[in-house]
């Protein structure tokens, strides 16, 4: 561990201009910031492995957690990705193009579709999750198993109360 790394040095040179101010909230923040730009550069990387960007393998990861026969309605894939129904619609023309992913007819409802994995699609991104899970163990490798437990624990705590963002 770096006893003085870059939030170290921010924070000390904030507290010498704002002396009066606890920058605790800094010091968390802007290391939870770093390390999200960390994940981010290793989810890119994992999902590259399986030919695949961030947002495709968002969708896909989607139908392949719903189980077999990994569809779902354009509605469930808005609730679960959390974009709007122009990029969704989108995104699965991409997919459709790319043949990770097809559409058929609502048997339950004619008027409907439902997008459905293609075998393509499953192997991208059961490949893409693997290549993930171990870019993360490598990443978490200087943290003990008890370290990451305590970890997981203090993020789901911050996480949820965080409340809505400002």
């Amino acid at each position: 561990m770096n006893d003085n790394d870059e939030v170290d040095l921010l924070i000390d040179a904030w507290a010498g201009q704002l002396p009066e101010i606890d920058f605790t909230p800094l010091d968390v923040m802007s290391r939870l910031r770093r390390v999200s730009h960390r994940l981010t550069g290793i989810r890119r990387a994992a999902f590259g492995t399986a030919d695949l960007a961030i947002w495709e393998f968002d969708v896909l990861a989607a139908l392949r957690r719903a189980g077999e026969p990994f569809e779902m309605s354009p509605a469930q894939l808005l609730t679960v990705t959390m974009v709007t129904s122009g990029t969704l619609t989108q995104r699965v023309d991409h997919l459709e193009e790319r043949g990770l992913v097809g559409r058929r007819k609502n048997p339950e409802d004619g008027r409907s579709v439902l997008v459905q994995m293609t075998p393509l699609g499953r192997e991208r991104v059961d490949r893409a999750m693997i290549a993930l899970v171990e870019s993360e163990e490598r990443a978490l490798e200087p943290l003990s198993r008890s370290d990451r437990a305590q970890l997981v624990e203090l993020l789901r705590a911050l996480g949820e109360a965080g409340g809505p963002p400002a």
